[in-house]
């Protein structure tokens, strides 16, 4: 777990490899920048002018009443009339296939949402690389795990004004930044035994996306040690567009130093704050 002896060349050429991954997922045709509304269902079935059908949410779960001629395809199989989503767990989603749309149903801070993604999005078809700045190795710290005596449930702020979100905190990663120790709460990562980490530092809102980054660590060695390779601090998709309600970092996850390494402000963001 250390890149001390990793050829600077084959480094970068790792990193080029992941950004360009990163990129990938970014526009693939219905990913974030596809979204084009972000809409909060309720008991009233509302009609959107980018989804077909009326939506509605209750306890039993979402609905949508499709009109004659209207069809979704969900779970491979077509439906038409009315469709019960059912009581979605939090954090989970439903993807609706609409023609060349996907209609994505999914359940953020307690509330049910509908974020239709269309590939012919200009946010999408318009979008720059994501700037970032040169992968350097000394930005790639090892450090340890050191986990909580129990799971910790966590309550975070979101990038839309007034929701939460609540995450499973299993422990802290502990690493050392030009001669200072430092921790920071970590969240179950995608990875099985992989953790999650949302930060900032004193680039936010400088260089790099005010409101959080990101950075993925495999799970912890035998002895507990992680590499925590800030390179690939990432933006969150709030970072693009603010169709979003990505999770802010927990209280105590800023850093007072400068971590000039990874993802930087977006374009799109900088085209609308001048």
């Amino acid at each position: 777990m250390t890149v001390q002896d990793t050829d600077p060349a084959e480094f970068t050429r790792q990193w080029e490899e992941w950004h360009a991954r990163r990129e990938a997922a970014l526009t693939d045709p219905h990913g974030f920048l596809a979204v084009t509304s972000l809409r909060w269902l309720d008991a009233e079935p509302t009609r959107f002018p980018d989804a077909p059908g009326a939506w509605s949410t209750g306890d039993d779960g979402v609905v949508v009443e499709l009109a004659d001629g209207e069809r979704l395809t969900v779970d491979g199989t077509e439906v038409s009339g009315r469709h019960a989503f059912g009581v979605l767990p939090e954090r989970s989603g439903v993807n609706a296939v609409a023609g060349r749309a996907v209609v994505e149903v999914a359940r953020r801070g307690g509330h049910d949402i509908l974020r239709p993604r269309h590939p012919d999005n200009a946010l999408r078809l318009e979008h720059p690389a994501t700037p970032a700045y040169a992968p350097d190795p000394r930005w790639a710290v090892t450090g340890r795990y050191v986990p909580f005596d129990t799971p910790r449930a966590v309550t975070v702020g979101a990038a839309v004004e007034g929701l939460q979100h609540v995450y499973d905190a299993p422990g802290q990663v502990e690493f050392e930044l030009e001669g200072a120790t430092y921790r920071l709460t970590a969240f179950n990562g995608a990875a099985p035994g992989s953790l999650h980490v949302l930060f900032t530092d004193a680039t936010s809102g400088v260089t790099t996306y005010a409101a959080n980054r990101s950075v993925s660590i495999a799970a912890p060695d035998d002895s507990g040690r992680v590499l925590i390779d800030f390179n690939r601090a990432t933006n969150l998709p709030c970072a693009y567009t603010d169709l979003a309600t990505c999770p802010l970092p927990p209280d105590g996850n800023r850093l007072p130093v400068a971590v000039e390494a990874g993802e930087r402000i977006p374009h799109e963001r900088l085209a609308t704050t001048g």
